[in-house]
């Protein structure tokens, strides 16, 4: 496992994290959860990244009980606030801030979270008041590093502009999704971020499960796949129209001519980009865990990624919006 500065923190993490949105506490049962854990230890993967929303708790609850015992300074362990968890608590006002990373810690058992990440922007707060909220929250003690996630470049520049303003805690990390099957970020966050001692930390760098090959354009979804489940299928519907799903098919001879595996391939891809620190899989078995964890620190011809790219570009084209 290799391993890469987050922004202009002093956190080294590994380029493979494991992530447990849709997963842990929600869709995979504990006793696999943790076996999943387990082996991203096993390989090397220090990076654990959640959120209350995941599960409405479940997902910290869980990681808060499966970390127990294991030293507090030999994982980063990050979760993020903005979605409701009631009625009343949502978004990023000072209130919540306090209110959401308190109950983020007691569900997780710890006294700090090594990031502490707003998960999209909330228009309803002056930005001002979540930067010193946030700010609050690092000298507090309870949160080392902040980051975000999905926000759109204006805004990202705005805080920018305000943390050296008011001298608030600057950004480290910004958590967008990326993949072959997705390029967005490449237009102004990548740069804007790069420009600026921010890391990418990349969620579904494997098009939720599409870029492992695994879904025929000919056949419904595997019984077990995250397109065939109704607690973690609900956002792929884009990725799984049949003519990206025959251009994904022919990405298996590209793999196999730079010696990967589809996912392996896809997660090589993503970190080809010196701007992203780390990729976040899902895994709900270890042996997924375990073939994603070898894309970390493999060299590949340039030429075969731009040819995927050109396949795919082409396949995204025509898929509807």
């Amino acid at each position: 496992m290799k391993y890469r500065k987050l922004g202009s923190s002093d956190l080294e993490v590994s380029e493979i994290s494991l992530g447990s949105w849709l997963t842990y506490g929600v869709g995979v049962e504990a006793d696999k959860a943790r076996a999943c854990l387990e082996e991203a230890f096993a390989q090397g993967i220090n990076f654990i990244d959640t959120a209350n929303i995941y599960g409405r708790g479940a997902a910290e609850t869980f990681l808060g009980d499966a970390l127990q015992g294991r030293p507090r300074d030999n994982y980063v362990l990050a979760t993020k606030l903005y979605f409701p968890m009631t009625d009343t608590d949502f978004g990023l006002s000072r209130a919540q801030v306090e209110k959401q990373l308190d109950a983020s810690l007691k569900r997780l058992r710890t006294d700090y979270v090594d990031l502490y990440q707003c998960h999209r922007y909330d228009s309803g707060t002056p930005l001002e008041e979540t930067m010193e909220a946030l700010t609050r929250a690092v000298e507090s003690g309870k949160a080392r590093y902040i980051g975000f996630s999905e926000w759109p470049a204006d805004r990202i520049q705005a805080a920018i502009d305000l943390s050296r303003e008011r001298g608030f805690t600057p950004f480290v990390s910004s958590q967008p999704q990326y993949s072959l099957l997705w390029r967005e970020p490449e237009d102004e966050v990548i740069p804007l971020c790069a420009a600026n001692g921010i890391s990418q930390i990349v969620w579904s760098p494997l098009g939720q499960g599409v870029l492992s090959g695994k879904y025929d354009p000919d056949q419904p979804p595997p019984k077990d796949s995250r397109a065939a489940s109704a607690e973690m299928g609900g956002f792929i519907d884009r990725l799984i129209q049949p003519d990206v799903l025959r251009a994904v098919q022919r990405l298996k001879p590209i793999a196999e001519e730079a010696g990967l595996t589809m996912p392996q391939f896809a997660l090589a891809w993503v970190l080809r980009e010196p701007n992203v620190a780390s990729a976040i899989i899902g895994a709900s078995r270890p042996e997924q865990v375990r073939e994603n964890a070898a894309a970390s620190g493999v060299i590949v011809d340039t030429q075969l990624f731009l040819r995927a790219e050109a396949i795919l570009d082409e396949a995204l084209a025509g898929a509807p919006a």
